[in-house]
């Protein structure tokens, strides 16, 4: 299986934080509850900014600078 990329517009966010464990805190910062949320492994990254009200290239660097991409 080959390592995911943070920005693939597909990338269902539960992959994401098992990839990249350091971008919990990212979330949890914006009072988002895709942590363990039984919905994550369905949305991506641009149906959290959606249902969040959040600017998805914003949060996109947020999540990627704490991943050290």
């Amino acid at each position: 299986m080959r390592q995911p990329e943070l920005d693939d517009p597909d990338l269902p966010l539960a992959d994401l934080m098992t990839h990249w464990p350091d971008t919990i805190p990212v979330f949890l910062r914006h009072k988002m509850l895709c942590v363990g949320c039984l919905i994550s492994p369905f949305h991506t990254i641009a149906d959290a900014c959606t249902e969040y009200h959040l600017n998805e290239t914003d949060f996109l660097a947020e999540l990627r600078e704490a991943a050290g991409l």
